[in-house]
């Protein structure tokens, strides 16, 4: 699955009274008069149910971890209390072959199903134990070789079903039947509703989204990915519904207004990777050349914008195969741009769902950004058939298996694609990310432990996807990329239709390597956090220490084992060896021999962690850095190490290792930086310098801005605002970054002529003055003075918001519109999350652009509209308001506010992003504290503003 800032849709946060706040809900039977149990509730963790003639129980209100039964009043033994409060499922009884029938009405928003379920009895029980949630089940229909279950019990809170017979049950095979219903909720999550225009009337989809836990939504079932099973889905239809799961179509047939479609049986796979798509839809085709159809489904209108992704994808298919040394496992690929979609994209087997703005290019409307995301995500939806459809995790702790995986090698597919994206150099975007969440607190291993259904969604994060690549491509470096690629390509067979632990992957590579590889990457993958690693000259010694970094400056205790490059003078040759235990020393002129250069002289630097592929920070001595200074200056190291250095610099002046005014004076040896990924990361550091300088020097941040503007104004004069037909990719996506970060750093020029522009696209949409790469930069420069009294141009961007019918332009203008220093209209652009206007999937659009001029009045919104937000968005969604409006703020006295405010609003499914956020606030307010203490920190920006 791709990541994006949206999550979840509603959850309720409340606890439960049982017997007392819980709404019944008693039906009859669909036949002979039985009754039906309702599983869950409008709010996640609300059952509504019957505990009145059902023989129905329930639990009390969710918790965050397994908790033993009280002191003195156990479970009875063989009593269906007894599967509470378990992290997973029994393995006494496992589906093998799942029938489905179901019926969404779209009208309705309601769904009926049935299922007859081929289940495996392996151990003596009189139970089957599996998952259902937010579905009413018919409890006549229920069966089990015939018989029916003495108790039919749900709990709410574990969201499974346990089905207690009067005898075990006999070993072997045997069918379960189960008819059931629910709703196409409005969460995104489960079976939903995604609303779409058709001839200018409002339709409803339906489509599922089933990872991580909510198949359970959808139909009753063992909803764990080691419980893999085959698949025959059938539905039912609206005769003019194009209607979509994960295989080809068996057969159909049209019996007055229902059309039934039977799909082929799929091979061995997890209930999460179940799909269904029913809408007005068309569609774009291919073929790869073994003859694999692959297909761009849209709304109708749209197809000829899926043109790129479908190239993409049939590249994707043929290089997967030969990379992985297996073929394709299913006959066809379909990929479907869907309008209200929670994540990224999704990488369900042989029907891959996306976000339009994710899959849909359009040459006139799109930025060329979009081109570049669009195909790293279809390259990494589709290395999912592989590494996680075909070889999935065994449990959730594994999930980086799949997302560390799909992340690295969709780079090396896109490179493959596109060289002259210069893609792997943007790769290190991700190990940044993965470095800036792994140095708190409250970051996490890799392999994260999980209790609960309700702790997964927080863990796609960037520990799973950019650490788990960044030390996929670490250890790729360490063994060398044929040798690593003919061991994944020997692990994806072995493991083929089957389930596998990071262990099977250690132990396939260790096979294939002869190297160390779990001794090596344990220390990576099941302890959270990295190392900076220290060096120092001392004589002719180069000593290195390494210790745990964190952002908070405090000394942390983890240990790896470092695979530690060094260059000397040149990259003509490379010093490779582990740093296996706290401290080392190597003899410099051992290095030097080795890397080619034997002199101390002027010309003389040492770059550790050549080409940034390792995941770890590193501190030079002053003598040390003052060298790679000069190195830099004089063009001598890669683009790779010129973005290591600064971010390494950024990194230890928020932790206090490192003053302000070193950063600031490393920055402006930058000042001839050409290149796009190493312009990016000077233009995300510059942000932050002036971002934190507002509360730090408040009497200073002005010529801070001034030389941070110094620093990036060449280049964006060298691009101008208008395209060159000359011009590559990568200078394409450095305007718009320039563009944008100058107008907020309060360029004058750039701010006026970015309001001369939108001026004549207001009046000329088709205007070649403002194209889409530029369109962010003249809009928040429009915004700049939006007040309550003057707001013709936020009324003009609303109506551009309002009249498009493009994802992206929406989106980007959402983006904006809180990029104001009026409060009432950043008021007035926050409660828009609150109208239909804005979809729930788009809300994090709007917070992005919140800023810290209007930050206590946009505290204040949230705090008194939490109910509000709760109830529309819930859940792991809320996270995405915690991050962004806590994160605006920079001291112990606000992180203290926030912390008694949520101690009266909790949720498990945010609880991590809480955490990591104040953590944030406090990290800042200790850096504010360093800065105020640089007794130089005010000469050294004068005499960089006066510099050359």
């Amino acid at each position: 699955m791709q990541r994006a800032s949206t999550a979840r849709g509603a959850a309720g946060s409340g606890a439960v009274l049982l017997l007392v706040l819980v709404s019944v809900a008693v039906l009859p039977g669909a036949s002979g008069g039985g009754r039906k149990t309702a599983l869950g509730g409008e709010a996640r963790g609300v059952a509504r149910y019957s505990n009145k003639g059902a023989n129905v129980e329930a639990a009390p209100p969710p918790r965050r971890t397994p908790a033993p039964p009280a002191a003195g009043s156990p479970p009875a033994a063989g009593s269906p209390a007894q599967f509470r409060g378990q992290a997973r499922l029994p393995r006494f009884a496992a589906p093998r072959r799942y029938e489905l029938r179901l019926r969404p009405d779209l009208v309705a928003c309601t769904f009926t199903g049935a299922a007859a379920v081929t289940v495996a009895v392996s151990a003596p029980t009189r139970f089957l134990v599996l998952n259902a949630a937010d579905l009413t089940v018919d409890r006549a229909s229920i069966r089990f070789r015939d018989l029916a279950p003495k108790e039919v019990v749900f709990f709410p809170d574990d969201e499974i079903l346990v089905l207690g017979f009067a005898n075990n049950l006999p070993l072997g095979e045997g069918v379960l039947s189960i008819k059931f219903n629910g709703t196409l909720n409005d969460q995104m999550r489960g079976f939903y509703r995604s609303k779409y225009h058709y001839k200018g009337q409002m339709k409803n989809m339906a489509v599922t989204q089933f990872e991580s836990v909510d198949a359970r939504r959808c139909f009753p079932c063992w909803d764990e990915p080691a419980f893999k099973a085959k698949f025959k889905l059938t539905l039912e239809v609206p005769p003019g519904m194009v209607a979509l799961s994960n295989m080809p179509i068996a057969n159909q047939t049209v019996t007055g207004p229902i059309k039934t479609i039977s799909y082929q049986e799929s091979p061995l796979m997890s209930t999460y990777l179940v799909a269904i798509v029913v809408g007005l839809l068309e569609y774009i085709e291919g073929v790869t050349p073994e003859g694999t159809r692959v297909r761009v489904y849209t709304q109708v209108g749209k197809s000829n914008h899926g043109k790129f992704a479908l190239d993409v994808g049939v590249k994707s298919l043929h290089l997967y195969k030969d990379y992985f040394g297996t073929p394709y496992p299913l006959p066809k690929l379909d990929m479907v741009a869907i309008p209200d979609f929670a994540a990224g994209a999704m990488e369900n087997y042989g029907l891959v769902t996306y976000r339009e703005v994710a899959l849909l290019f359009d040459e006139e409307s799109s930025a060329e950004s979009s081109k570049q995301n669009i195909a790293i995500t279809v390259a990494h939806e589709l290395a999912h058939q592989w590494f996680g459809n075909l070889v999935t995790m065994e449990w959730w702790t594994h999930l980086w298996l799949n997302e560390g995986f799909a992340t690295w090698v969709s780079h090396l597919a896109v490179d493959s694609f596109f060289p002259q994206w210069n893609i792997w150099t943007q790769f290190l975007d991700a190990t940044t990310a993965g470095l800036k969440l792994d140095s708190l607190e409250e970051s996490h291993p890799i392999e994260v432990e999980i209790h609960h259904a309700n702790e997964v969604d927080e863990i796609f994060d960037a520990i799973s996807y950019d650490k788990g690549a960044s030390v996929i491509r670490m250890l790729q470096n360490y063994l060398g990329a044929e040798r690593f690629q003919k061991a994944l390509a020997s692990y994806i067979q072995k493991f083929a239709y089957s389930n596998a632990k990071t262990e099977d992957l250690w132990a396939v590579l260790e096979e294939k390597s002869g190297e160390p590889i779990k001794n090596l990457m344990t220390t990576w993958t099941k302890q959270q956090g990295y190392p900076v690693v220290n060096a120092k000259l001392n004589g002719n010694y180069l000593e290195l220490e390494q210790a745990q970094f964190l952002s908070d400056g405090s000394p942390g205790h983890g240990m790896w084992i470092v695979p530690v490059t060094a260059g000397c003078g040149s990259y003509d040759m490379q010093k490779k060896f582990l740093l296996k235990g706290k401290s080392d020393r190597l003899d410099i002129r051992d290095i030097a021999s080795q890397c080619g250069n034997q002199e101390k002289g002027g010309n003389f630097w040492i770059k550790l962690n050549i080409n940034q592929t390792g995941f770890y920070r590193v501190q030079y001595d002053d003598k040390l850095a003052a060298a790679l200074q000069t190195a830099l200056q004089s063009k001598k190291l890669s683009l790779m190490d010129k973005i290591g250095i600064v971010e390494d610099s950024h990194a230890l002046s928020m932790a206090c290792k490192q003053t302000l005014t070193t950063l600031l004076r490393l920055l402006y040896a930058y000042r001839e930086e050409a290149d796009y990924s190493v312009l990016s990361h000077i233009n995300t550091v510059s942000l932050s310098v002036a971002k934190i300088s507002v509360d730090a020097t408040p009497g200073l941040v002005g010529d801070i801005k001034q030389l941070l503007i110094k620093l990036l104004l060449p280049p964006a004069v060298k691009l101008g605002w208008d395209p060159k037909n000359s011009e590559n990719h990568l200078d394409a996506l450095l305007r718009p970054v320039l563009l944008v970060a100058l107008v907020k750093l309060g360029h004058d020029k750039s701010i006026n002529e970015g309001i001369r522009r939108f001026g004549i696209f207001v009046h000329d949409r088709n205007t070649s003055l403002l194209p889409p790469d530029t369109r962010k930069a003249a809009y928040l420069a429009a915004m700049q003075n939006v007040t309550t009294s003057y707001r013709s141009a936020y009324n003009d961007l609303l109506k551009v918001y309002r009249e498009s019918d493009e994802a992206e332009e929406k989106g980007r203008v959402l983006s904006t519109l809180c990029h104001c220093k009026d409060k009432n209209i950043v008021l007035e652009s926050l409660n828009l999350l609150f109208t239909d206007e804005v979809r729930s999937q788009d809300a994090y659009y709007v917070l992005q652009g919140l800023g810290v001029e209007t930050r206590e009045t946009t505290w204040l919104w949230l705090k008194g509209n939490w109910d509000r937000i709760t109830k529309k968005y819930g859940g792991t969604q809320q996270g995405g308001f915690i991050r962004y409006v806590l994160t605006l703020f920079a001291s112990n006295e606000k992180a203290a506010e926030f912390s008694r405010f949520f101690a009266t609003h909790k949720n498990p499914e945010f609880e991590r992003t809480l955490k990591q956020s104040l953590e944030n606030v406090r990290i800042n307010a200790r850096w504010i504290q360093g800065i105020r203490s640089e007794p130089r920190l005010a000469q050294t920006v004068q005499e960089l503003l006066r510099g050359p």
